[in-house]
């Protein structure tokens, strides 16, 4: 630790050194009259006394360019591009009080003899952008948006996998920290999953994976996905409307509008999305159980049918105010909520050693829930000039409110169907959490591409849930206080860091270190029947974050990149809480207020070349691993979060992005891993070691008359997720687009899990004295027609851009 921080002080020293020279740049964007991005546009530095030639450049994928070394003198700026007309900026001069300019946004007007389908084609965004430190999915590429929520989405997205319970990871890392608009939702599991469920594709405009995030972001979770929303930099009015249905064995529907006004220091927006969704899901399980000897006792056939029904919605209005050339407020409201309603149905067969039929079971789990979620948000950013010196500061107050109750019948029956056991009981779920967050970032950027970042960030969140379990018999309902619970969970993470980037022609170097204290306290609420139970964690973690960068060429298309970080992923809420939920008769659940937090170290050096290849060969070591462990008791599986020894996981991730033609773009990834995982569970020892592998293939069709396609698969080898181990399988989807009046609006038709092969297949591992299979299937086989439209004015506003949350890296205000 003290070498970082010596060579974090070198940095800081270098970084105060580099002031002292001067090296004079002119930078800028260029967009057409969409303000979609012009790669490839032709920029030339004139001269503005002769107008003769000083430099040249083409833009980059993000319609980017960049002038280095310029002399100080007057300038002028003529670019152009296919199917635009020209254009000449006016004089800019650069001297000792402006040594380095960055332009506004130039927009590129349409040439009238060019239609403007091909003006539209040329200008769109790829699915994929490939960048140093992460990768951006432009979701309006994938033509089945419109038709999915954003937890499908997710599962469509490069590099990201959704589990069947709504776990996700990216690049095979679990624990993933998911942002919307740079900010924490503050959610896990089954509340994050019925969250994105309720936010519709239509309102999403790109998400950004982040492998591996440096110090300005949290330390927690092994990697971050950053979902952004659609917001228009367009004057005046403007927005679109998307409408989505799907049909599998049940129908859902995804709408959303998205509208925004911009009118001189005002910027007004929203977006607003409701979704219906209906899914089954049919569980099929083979559990064995065995004496001490290894030989058989008894086995348990169970059939789990479940079906669910959510009804969401999602509102988010944002206000900006640019109260002065240098300062900018900014306020978000989020309004987000829905229903849900889900019934399980089970069916057991009981067989004794020689696989004779002993014992029937049936029975039944109704719930329904209510979800009322609101969140506010306070902004403000500040530029102290035009060099990107600024300082943000924001404001966040969450509350989720849910209110929930599930009715659960059990039934056993003999051999021959007479009733020998029925039980019937009720539990009301009511949950409240509070969350306060602050946070100030500050940036000094220093001449020759330097600059120093430092800031802090104060959350507590404070949560508040209930389990009431009521006996009923002949309707009528009686309190069971021994397995009732009322669980309270404070927590609050004071966080600091400083971070400094400088580079050289080739050579660029990121030092940062994060400092985090977490202090939490839980409290389970004793009753008359069961006494209560406090505990109290309090820790403090430091969390180094290197980058190495070294361009092999001039131009920068190749590029090596080696990082270190480190992350730490805390056990949520739900995971702390000690209570015993009921599934079914055979299969329990619970929380652990044990269970201490995760760490990983990793380092990984990444090669990129252009936006053609991206490699990336990582080495990730786990301690403390949490991990969801089974242990049988009887014929009763009780699930649970425990801290596994250690593991490790060594992946080599390499995606290729090519077009073979003019009319055909596709993208392939392939992820190879080596994971290992070691330690005692319960009276068994786990330690599992395998290979895993994952292939995506995604290709983009460009036809003539507005028509666009999309062909894609997925294959993932066998895979471990606590203890269980799940086959490989892979699933095939489809898509087909078609722009109508005049390029303003699109109709498209998608196929999802085209042969329905999204089957998982299961087993068991390290269980005490018995085994399970499983066989798993959801409503992924799908068809889906989509419509949307966007209108308004197609004239930019050049306004600064807007940002939910002013933590946020605000790229193209500052040197890269």
């Amino acid at each position: 630790m003290k070498t970082l921080l010596t060579a974090i002080f070198l940095l800081v020293t270098i970084l105060a050194a580099s002031a002292q020279t001067d090296e004079n740049t002119i930078s800028g964007a260029v967009r057409d009259t969409r303000n979609e991005v012009i790669p490839g546009a032709t920029v030339k530095l004139l001269k503005a006394a002769d107008s003769s030639m000083v430099q040249g450049e083409i833009t980059d994928i993000d319609g980017k360019f960049r002038f280095k070394n310029v002399s100080p003198a007057t300038y002028m700026i003529s670019i152009t591009a296919m199917g635009q007309k020209p254009f000449v900026s006016v004089s800019v001069t650069l001297d000792e009080a402006h040594p380095s300019i960055t332009m506004p946004p130039v927009i590129l007007l349409p040439a009238k003899d060019i239609e403007l389908n091909e003006v539209t084609i040329k200008a769109k965004k790829p699915l994929i952008v490939q960048e140093i430190d992460r990768t951006v999915v432009n979701v309006e590429s994938m033509i089945s948006s419109a038709t999915s929520n954003t937890l499908e989405i997710l599962g469509k997205t490069p590099g990201v996998t959704v589990s069947t319970n709504g776990d996700i990871s990216l690049n095979g890392k679990g624990g993933v920290m998911v942002l919307i608009d740079g900010r924490s939702t503050y959610m896990s599991g089954q509340d994050l999953a019925a969250y994105l469920k309720s936010l519709p594709g239509g309102v999403l405009d790109k998400i950004e994976l982040i492998d591996n995030p440096p110090a300005r972001y949290d330390a927690a979770g092994n990697a971050i996905i950053d979902i952004r929303l659609k917001k228009s930099r367009a004057g005046g009015l403007t927005g679109s409307v998307s409408f989505g249905a799907s049909m599998g064995k049940y129908a859902r529907n995804n709408d959303a509008v998205n509208l925004n006004y911009n009118r001189k220091k005002v910027n007004l927006f929203a977006n607003l999305g409701y979704n219906h969704e209906k899914n089954y899901s049919l569980d099929a399980y083979d559990r064995r159980f065995y004496t001490i000897d290894s030989k058989p006792s008894s086995f348990v056939d169970l059939v789990n049918n479940q079906t669910s029904q959510n009804n969401g919605f999602n509102a988010n209005f944002g206000m900006d105010f640019a109260a002065t050339p240098k300062t900018t407020y900014g306020l978000i409201i989020n309004l987000n909520g829905g229903k849900r309603k889900g019934t399980l149905d089970y069916e057991s067969t009981n067989f004794n050693a020689t696989h004779q039929s002993d014992a029937l079971g049936s029975g039944s789990n109704r719930a329904q829930d209510r979800r009322d979620n609101k969140g506010f948000n306070l902004n403000m950013l500040h530029k102290f000039n035009t060099t990107g010196r600024e300082l943000a500061v924001d404001a966040n107050y969450l509350r989720y409110d849910s209110q929930g109750n599930q009715t659960i019948r059990n039934s056993t029956f003999d051999p021959k169907g007479a009733v020998t056991g029925r039980e019937e009981f009720l539990y009301y779920i009511p949950s409240l959490i509070n969350i306060y967050t602050a946070k100030a970032d500050y940036t000094h950027p220093l001449k020759n591409k330097a600059k120093m970042e430092a800031g802090f960030k104060s959350s507590i969140v404070d949560n508040d849930i209930v389990f009431d379990h009521f006996n009923v018999n002949e309707g009528i309902q009686t309190i069971d206080n021994r397995r009732s619970n009322h669980f309270k969970y404070h927590e609050n993470i004071n966080a600091a860091y400083i971070n400094g980037q400088k580079s050289w022609s080739r050579f660029g170097v990121q030092l940062g270190m994060r400092v985090e204290n977490t202090e939490a306290r839980g409290n389970q609420i004793g009753n008359d029947s069961v006494p209560g139970m406090r505990f109290f964690k309090s820790y403090t973690g430091l969390f180094p974050s290197a980058f190495l960068s070294y361009k092999l060429d001039k131009k920068g298309n190749n590029t090596l990149v080696l990082m270190a970080v480190r992350r730490i992923n805390r056990p949520n809420y739900q995971l702390l809480n000690p209570f015993v939920v009921f599934k079914d008769q055979y299969s329990y659940g619970s929380g652990n207020p044990m269970v201490t937090p995760q760490y990983q170290n990793r380092i990984e050096l990444k090669y990129q070349h252009k936006q053609f290849l991206n490699m990336g060969l990582s080495y990730n070591k786990f301690t403390d691993v949490i991990f969801q462990t089974t242990q049988a008791v009887g014929e009763i599986f009780t699930t649970r979060p425990e801290n596994i020894a250690n593991g490790y996981m060594v992946l080599l991730n390499t995606t290729v992005s090519v077009s073979p033609t003019k009319w055909w773009y596709t993208n392939t990834t392939l992820r190879l891993s080596r994971m290992k995982i070691q330690g005692p569970v319960y009276t068994e020892q786990l330690s599992f070691e395998t290979n895993v592998a994952r292939l995506e293939l995604n290709n983009y069709f460009t036809m003539k008359n507005g028509w666009t396609a999309e062909l894609g698969g997925y294959y993932a080898s066998r895979d471990l997720n606590g203890q269980t181990v799940t086959s490989g399988m892979y699933r095939v989807n489809a898509a087909i687009q078609k722009k109508i009046w005049k390029g303003k609006g699109n109709i498209s038709l998608s196929a999802e899990d085209i042969f329905h092969t999204w089957i998982y297949h299961n087993r068991s591992l390290s269980l005490r004295q018995s085994e399970y299979f499983q066989t798993s299937e959801s409503d992924t086989q799908r068809v889906g027609l989509s419509l949307s439209y966007r209108f308004g004015k197609d004239t930019f506003a050049r306004k600064r851009r807007h940002n939910n949350n002013a933590s946020d890296d605000e790229k193209g205000r500052i040197d890269q």
